[in-house]
């Protein structure tokens, strides 16, 4: 299942509570595909996968206003490479794809529609006159390797002539947590803006403490005039929830962005793929100034007061 591009998140959540109702295998691909196994789906349901597409497809549209493509096939090849193809109108549609009509299926696609060959791999086998994946399962293996690479030519050649075996692999959307804010007026890069990045940093760290996860990668968002937006990702060193960690990378990605004369509406940072704080290892450190921030991260002043009893002094003047 294909979900229509930039997704929010928050949606395509709800779509993958949404596949959780039909089947218990669910395998989550961000930001806006899943693979769902139906195998013990239809025995429960007591239907047919076409059907259970239609069912889907309906309860998108229905409960969350969004369309989506669902391709049903009999492996993660045929049914990856339906959801991409024309034979699904915009802006959704179901098609299935019975285990007989597979290789027959698959023939008729154009070599770039095949799951998993990319544009400069589709060139390359369109430079020897290879333009339908039907060519493509009729070349020997080993030529289709000497062409775009050992292990990529070897899933290449197996996939056109319909041998997958990947199973789909319960996984859900990892956790996150976000914090943003909203400048009131058009506000150029500067002073107020370093501020209330690390105003977002505070509260952030102070959020993933408290529910007791660390964060692996931060996802920095800035908002423009005129509704356009810039969004990277980087990963921590390690796994934190430390004020000190999450400040370096943030400045490391608003550094990235390269502002000149940007005017902003507003900032979103939002922690990636969160795991139990517990499961991080303690680092032994001999920075005393570090330390000094870690123990006032957890001092009991915030625990009575707040977590804005204490921060740093610019986040205090910005607020004033």
């Amino acid at each position: 299942m294909r979900c229509p591009d930039r997704l929010p998140e928050q949606t395509y959540r709800q779509v993958l509570e949404e596949l959780a109702g039909l089947s218990a295998v669910v395998q989550a691909l961000p930001p806006a595909a899943a693979l769902v196994n139906l195998t013990g789906a239809l025995c429960y349901h007591g239907t047919t996968a076409h059907r259970l597409g239609q069912v889907l497809r309906i309860r998108m549209l229905s409960r969350l206003g969004t369309d989506v493509r669902v391709g049903i096939g009999p492996s993660v090849t045929a049914t990856a490479s339906a959801t991409a193809s024309a034979q699904i109108p915009l802006p959704g549609g179901v098609l299935t794809i019975t285990p007989d009509q597979a290789a027959d299926w698959l023939a008729r696609l154009p070599v770039d529609g095949l799951h998993g060959i990319g544009p400069r791999q589709a060139a390359v086998l369109r430079d020897y006159g290879i333009h339908s994946v039907g060519l493509l399962a009729a070349v020997p293996p080993a030529n289709v390797q000497r062409l775009i690479g050992g292990r990529a030519g070897r899933l290449a050649a197996d996939r056109a002539r319909g041998i997958d075996p990947r199973p789909v692999v319960p996984r859900a959307l990892p956790a996150s947590a976000t914090v943003r804010c909203s400048f009131d007026r058009h506000t150029l890069d500067g002073a107020p803006v370093r501020a209330a990045l690390l105003d977002l940093v505070v509260r952030l760290g102070a959020r993933l403490r408290r529910r007791g996860q660390a964060a692996r990668a931060l996802t920095f968002t800035l908002r423009f005039a005129g509704g356009t937006s810039w969004e990277k990702t980087r990963r921590l060193a390690e796994p934190s929830a430390h004020d000190d960690d999450l400040r370096q990378l943030a400045n490391q990605l608003m550094d990235a962005a390269g502002l000149q004369r940007g005017r902003l509406t507003g900032i979103v940072l939002r922690g990636e793929d969160l795991i139990d704080a517990d499961r991080v290892a303690q680092q032994i450190s001999l920075d005393d100034t570090r330390e000094a921030r870690l123990l006032a991260e957890r001092t009991v002043v915030r625990d009575k007061f707040g977590p804005a009893a204490i921060g740093p002094a610019a986040v205090f003047r910005r607020a004033s």
